[in-house]
């Protein structure tokens, strides 16, 4: 099932009315508590992040169900960009801020920020060569699989599941951050793609292996 679609806004009373539609999903999905609390603490996590996004752009969420498998869904519309927030968005993506961006959420709203540059412009590339943190660590940003894109529809992406696996991997300091993350620990992945003039974040758990 799909849920009721919220319109982002300006003065944040969506958030409220995604955490009422998330919930109104497990319980018609007859969703047990301790799982219906997991799924809503994962709303929760994506409404913190929201806020300054929802301040200059144009948005909707919805939340999908499928069997045991959950969606929580944002898509931000690139295309209401001025001039000046693009100017704005290009000098933090080169001064590092983004990729020193604290907390796991941070980090997703940092990539959101210059996925939103890339559909609103697409002859602006993605920096994958910039895109390191202060241990020169690249976060798993940058250009997909063309597999991966035909079937999402994604022109670029970025996964916290491709980032899990390399931070354990390369760099004990961004896994103690992910040992600390709620969303971390809950979600199976979330996605940030390029589709068109959007930017589409999804969050995705499944609990058919537990």
């Amino acid at each position: 099932m799909k849920s009721n679609i919220c319109y982002l806004n300006k003065d944040l009373t969506c958030l409220e009315a995604i955490l009422t539609e998330v919930e109104k999903v497990t319980a018609y999905n007859g969703l047990e508590a301790k799982k219906a609390l997991r799924i809503r603490l994962l709303a929760e996590e994506l409404c913190g992040m929201l806020p300054g996004l929802v301040e200059r752009f144009n948005g909707k969420f919805w939340a999908e169900a499928e069997d045991d498998s959950y969606k929580l869904c944002v898509e931000l519309r690139a295309d209401d960009m001025s001039i000046d927030m693009r100017e704005e968005l290009i000098a933090v993506s080169k001064s590092g801020k983004n990729a020193a961006a604290k907390g796991i959420m941070g980090k997703i709203r940092a990539v959101t920020e210059t996925m939103l540059l890339t559909a609103f412009d697409p002859s602006y590339s993605v920096p994958t060569d910039e895109y390191y943190d202060y241990n020169g660590f690249n976060m798993g940003f940058g250009y997909i699989d063309p597999n991966v894109a035909y079937e999402t529809g994604y022109q670029c992406s970025w996964s916290l599941f491709t980032y899990k696996t390399a931070v354990e991997e390369k760099e004990e300091d961004a896994y103690s951050e992910l040992e600390r993350s709620i969303v971390a620990k809950l979600a199976d992945d979330i996605i940030v793609g390029v589709r068109g003039n959007n930017v589409e974040i999804t969050v995705k758990k499944s609990f058919g292996t537990l």
